[in-house]
């Protein structure tokens, strides 16, 4: 997978944030929670597969990805609201 596939797959969960929660402008201890959860779930995929004999990485994916566009997201809701 190119670093533009990913991009891509960041950008398709941005999209998808906006369409379940419109445009969220949080402040930035409330953004820090919503990241923290995300990380949380990554680490819990972490865990689960950890030890396994065949690991199932796919939702350890999409949670990174999760991360990433919360991330963004976090990113834009500065530059909105300079």
């Amino acid at each position: 997978m190119t670093r533009q596939q990913i991009y891509a797959l960041i950008e398709q969960e941005r999209t998808r944030q906006n369409e379940k929660w419109g445009e969220q402008n949080h402040q930035p201890p409330l953004w820090v929670a919503i990241l923290g959860e995300e990380f949380g779930e990554v680490c819990q995929e972490v865990c689960e597969n950890s030890g396994t004999v065949n690991p199932d990485w796919s939702n350890y994916k999409k949670e990174l990805i999760q991360v990433a566009a919360v991330a963004v997201q976090m990113i834009e809701c500065i530059e909105r609201n300079q």
